[in-house]
């Protein structure tokens, strides 16, 4: 049976089974599930049951109704799609998908330890190392800060009173790095920095079209060895998405339809990751 589970800042509100054909989602009292909130329209959308499946229809709403980050008029529904409504979300759970099914998924582009080949996933964790590095020395706040600041004559100039010194410059953020043998152990949620939430890969294209993967280890690595293999290192500065290998030379995997190179590239909620011809959503939690 499908359901569609309510929540709002990541805090479950209420869980509805479908047992109907037919579920209108709005700010009115007559809706089957409804979001008191004034980002939603008084009827925003509707979602049909036909037999096994599922088909969710925007009803020409204010604000528009959107599925893992994309608007949509019309989208039929899979087992994991992340419908947003106003400030809400909806998550379409399907109980029909069986976990064999998402097991073949992991077993076809998760590649597993044995199968790594260690001196490749240690040079994407120094590209991941160096992105990471670079993202804290350019902190944008400093720079726009340093942009509009005085030196000491300009600002006695501007003042009778006398130019302090300069304070000090603050030592940079020391990243530390992870050590190799701790990518396989992969991460207890429990115990995760607290600034930085969970991230997971939803597939949005072929035959596990609406699978998905939760980030929790320290490294993951995707793909299809011969074809095309990337690595997601989790680290606190986010999420880093770093080239292994390629059946083509230069042939790197895409974020929202641009090559990511050589270099690794930090991966921000509702970005598309294509990898050996897989679609890829990523969101964090």
């Amino acid at each position: 049976m499908a359901r569609l589970i309510l929540s709002l800042d990541n805090q479950v509100l209420a869980e509805y089974n479908m047992t109907k054909e037919r579920y209108t989602i709005g700010r009115l009292p007559d809706n089957d599930v409804r979001i008191d909130n004034p980002a939603v329209s008084g009827h925003h959308s509707l979602i049909i049951n036909i037999l096994n499946d599922s088909f969710l229809e925007d009803l020409n709403s204010t604000n528009g109704t959107y599925v893992n980050g994309k608007l949509i008029k019309k989208h039929a529904l899979q087992h994991g799609d992340v419908i947003t409504i106003g400030h809400h979300q909806l998550r379409f759970s399907d109980q029909q998908t069986n976990e064999s099914e998402q097991d073949e998924f992991e077993k076809t582009m998760v590649i597993p330890t044995g199968q790594q080949n260690a001196e490749q996933l240690a040079k994407a964790e120094r590209a991941a190392e160096a992105a990471a590095a670079a993202a804290v020395a350019s902190d944008p706040v400093e720079d726009a800060a340093a942009a509009v600041r005085l030196d000491p004559e300009e600002a006695a100039a501007l003042d009778d009173t006398p130019a302090a010194a300069p304070e000090p410059a603050p030592e940079p953020k020391k990243v530390e790095p992870v050590a190799h043998l701790q990518t396989q152990t992969g991460i207890d949620p429990a115990s995760a920095p607290s600034a930085l939430p969970l991230a997971k890969l939803q597939v949005l294209s072929g035959a596990f079209a609406g699978r998905e993967l939760e980030l929790t280890k320290a490294l993951t690595t995707l793909g299809r060895p011969g074809v095309q293999v990337a690595a997601i290192t989790r680290r606190a500065e986010g999420y880093y998405i770093v080239h292994v290998e390629s059946g083509e030379e230069g042939d790197y995997p895409l974020v929202n339809g641009q090559p990511i190179g050589a270099q690794a590239r930090k991966l921000t909620d509702n970005d598309v990751v294509q990898l050996a011809g897989v679609k890829m959503g990523f969101f964090a939690s």
